[in-house]
């Protein structure tokens, strides 16, 4: 039994949606981003996943992790990951070329891909653009052209970064409006950081502005049954029922590796036959107490202010709004033991949407990045008031 859990169906939906869109999801053409907490397994589902199922469908597939080197400029590292494919569709012997030749079932005894422009110098001040690079290679291809950055938010910690995503829209609008266009620039970009993710969408001044954002669709209660199953086959003595399995997967934040290692905690301390499901909700309870501490610990490292402001954030239903009034400020000022000044709340904020545990979720709207860093702390309080 292979090991990797493949989810076929929605990797090829998908791509359905980005490649041929209907009248609903016509708004993907303008670029989609997907956001998600890490390790729920984002890499993985677009390595595995959805990147084979969009070359199946006949796209020409370009990827790039702007975390694979976080020391580089990750401008350099998108336009590096271009030329490289660039260069790959003119050599004959190369494994991107034999493989779009298979998708596309193309002969390709006619010889490689041949381009106007210097593919060294694209991108570079005397070289071709983006854009001019993009429209002739969708036209040699003839299909659709996708790009595919994961943590796309590191592009806008640099002010390369920043022109390297308005040229990539520039690319988009060369491509994608021109009647008769033999296929599409699209732009698919994913990222840790949700709350940076989420800006690339909706603010006005981001390349990206007004295209669409979704959250990372996480690994569900059919994951659960096929560990399950695996388990089964191993022969391990202590197997959990489904429901204590899939409700431990939940109270992990869909963390597929905490999972594995509760099911591995089960198995190592041996329990009665009758208490396993007991005690895989304290393993699981204890494993997810820990990994919310480390998160809530990046709050109390950033000052009592912080702590407060993260505080009014994560015990409101839905979003959290006026945070910035002088009733609020008057409200910290207790809490905190000095004067706050509307002024000085501002800086914090933006300090708690950079270590990713805030997101801004609209003008003056808030929220907590992580739903299971907030149901913690929610949690916690409880138990606080509770023993108090």
């Amino acid at each position: 039994m292979s090991q990797y859990f493949a989810r076929a169906d929605l990797a090829s939906q998908m791509a359905r949606q980005l490649l041929h869109p209907g009248i609903l999801d016509e708004g993907l053409r303008s670029g989609l981003f997907i956001s998600g907490q890490r390790r729920t397994g984002k890499t993985t589902f677009l390595l595995r996943d959805l990147i084979p199922a969009l070359e199946a469908q006949g796209a020409l597939v370009m990827y790039v992790d702007l975390w694979s080197d976080i020391k580089a400029n990750p401008a350099q590292l998108v336009r590096t990951a271009i030329i490289e494919a660039l260069k790959d569709l003119q050599n004959p012997a190369s494994a991107l070329l034999a493989r779009f030749g298979r998708i596309r079932q193309l002969d390709l005894a006619a010889g490689p891909f041949k381009f106007g422009f210097k593919v060294e110098a694209v991108g570079a001040p005397d070289g071709a653009t983006l854009a001019q690079a993009m429209t002739e290679l969708v036209d040699q291809a003839r299909c659709n052209v996708v790009m595919v950055v994961d943590e796309v938010q590191q592009a806008i910690t640099t002010d390369e970064g920043n022109e390297l995503l308005l040229a990539l829209k520039a690319a988009r609008d060369a491509v994608n409006p021109r009647p008769g266009t033999p296929g599409h620039f699209i732009f698919l970009g994913t990222g840790s950081h949700r709350a940076l993710v989420s800006e690339l969408t909706t603010r006005r001044t981001q390349a990206f502005n007004g295209a669409t954002s979704i959250p990372y669709p996480v690994l569900a209660a059919d994951y659960v049954d096929y560990l399950l199953q695996r388990l089964a086959a191993s022969g391990a003595p202590h197997r959990p029922s489904r429901k204590a399995a899939i409700d431990a997967f939940n109270a992990l934040g869909n963390r597929p590796e905490e999972l594995l290692r509760a099911l591995r905690q089960l198995q190592a301390a041996h329990p009665a036959d009758d208490s396993t499901d007991a005690a895989l909700s304290i393993i699981a309870m204890t494993l997810r107490s820990t990994a919310a501490d480390l998160e809530l610990s990046k709050v109390e490292q950033l000052g009592v202010l912080a702590t407060a402001i993260f505080e009014r954030i994560a015990a409101t239903e839905g979003d959290a709004t006026g945070l910035f009034s002088n009733e609020t400020a008057a409200d910290y000022s207790q809490v905190v033991g000095r004067n706050v000044n509307v002024e000085d709340i501002q800086p914090v904020v933006n300090e708690l949407m950079a270590a990713n545990l805030v997101m801004r979720r609209g003008h003056g709207r808030y929220a907590i990045t992580d739903p299971f860093v907030q149901a913690a702390w929610r949690e916690k309080k409880a138990l606080l008031q509770l023993a108090g």
